[in-house]
């Protein structure tokens, strides 16, 4: 986990960790829309929905500052800056697809 930018010490339980890193709402859904590729900022907030642009940007810059993805700024006019994920961001597919199978069971069995 060299990527990891942050000096602040992680919580000693791996589960606690990982709750740290994406256990926000807006957390998990920017990773599940960053799975499919780069996005530009307009994109993930229209595609993250009801988040506003304030939150977002703390967000992203966590996420950043985690080593989750990566900013790229573009010296153009407008500016132009697209978000990927790292491959410690790629890391967590397993635990979203399990997240979303889990989702799809609970709707199914609930009605």
């Amino acid at each position: 986990m060299s990527e990891q930018k942050t000096a602040k010490p992680l919580p000693a339980c791996p589960v606690e960790t990982t709750l740290t890193l994406i256990g926000d709402k807006w957390k998990v859904l920017i990773l599940r829309d960053l799975m499919t590729g780069t996005k530009r900022f307009g994109e993930l907030k229209r595609s993250v929905g009801g988040v506003s642009q304030k939150v977002l940007t703390a967000q992203l810059r966590a996420m950043e500052d985690s080593g989750l993805l990566t900013r790229t700024v573009y010296a153009e006019v407008p500016p132009r800056v697209e978000y990927t994920l790292t491959a410690l961001g790629q890391s967590l597919k397993p635990i979203l697809d399990a997240m979303q199978s889990w989702g799809e069971g609970y709707k199914a069995s609930v009605g």
